[in-house]
């Protein structure tokens, strides 16, 4: 009985925000608009890239800087994207990135943190709470709502379970790649190469991770924490500016 009834806990919402004025003006042609509807995204992919570039270009001098140190050949740019160099530092940072988000979208699901605009309130059922089966608009809901049953099921877990694959991808590659480097190094002071498995249980592969690991989420508790007291005009992951400090952000 308590559970039927917390199913049909209205969500509490904060007074609706005013429309001053359309951001965009109608006369805005197609590539404004584009930008004003996905800017956030392309701005995000255009850092990427260029970041990517940076490590990669930097790495290729780096790499072949240790090459001229032992004695060794330098390589091209190409040839260095398939070195365990290139792929252990790449895929290394990648992994605890998709550990990162995998944990806080499954974390923010059951936890709560009083004040903090990166939590859901803890004394009210939210909109993301609700059972989407007994959804009003499925008309307008994506197509795994309307179909229901298994691939429903699933796609009320896909965000999580998306950032859960791209993370066992990610150490997979790391492994795969990073045995490689281990073993140029390892050749270098006259040690036996190790196999992927060898390496995957290592100390170095597990201090590689844990050390990329331990700055993700400490980035992630100083998110949490700090937007209880502080504040950012204008951002979605800040509360209003006028909010008070142990008010939980909807």
């Amino acid at each position: 009985m308590a559970t039927a009834a917390a199913r049909k806990t209205v969500p509490i919402h904060r007074e609706p925000t005013r429309r001053i004025g359309s951001r965009l003006p109608e006369s805005a042609g197609p590539l404004r608009r584009r930008w004003h509807y996905h800017g956030l995204s392309i701005v995000l992919f255009t850092l990427f890239l260029v970041t990517m570039i940076g490590q990669t270009w930097s790495g290729w001098y780096a790499y072949n800087g240790e090459q001229r140190q032992h004695g060794e050949a330098e390589v091209s740019l190409v040839e260095y994207l398939g070195t365990g160099h290139f792929g252990e530092a790449t895929f290394e940072n990648w992994e605890s990135e998709f550990l990162q988000m995998a944990f806080y979208v499954l974390l923010t699901v059951w936890l709560f943190q009083l004040g903090s605009s990166e939590s859901k309130r803890p004394d009210v059922l939210e909109l993301v709470d609700l059972d989407p089966r007994e959804s009003p608009n499925k008309e307008k809901a994506p197509w795994p709502v309307r179909k229901g049953g298994f691939i429903l099921t699933l796609y009320e877990c896909s965000l999580s379970l998306a950032f859960g694959l791209l993370f066992v991808a990610s150490i997979t590659l790391h492994a795969v790649t990073g045995v490689n480097h281990f073993n140029e190094e390892q050749m270098a002071h006259g040690q036996p190469a190790a196999t992927i498995m060898e390496y995957a249980a290592s100390s170095q592969f597990w201090f590689e991770s844990f050390q990329n690991w331990q700055s993700e989420f400490l980035s992630l508790a100083a998110m949490v924490g700090l937007t209880i007291f502080l504040r950012q005009r204008g951002s979605p992951e800040s509360k209003p500016v006028d909010a008070p400090i142990w008010e939980t952000s909807d």
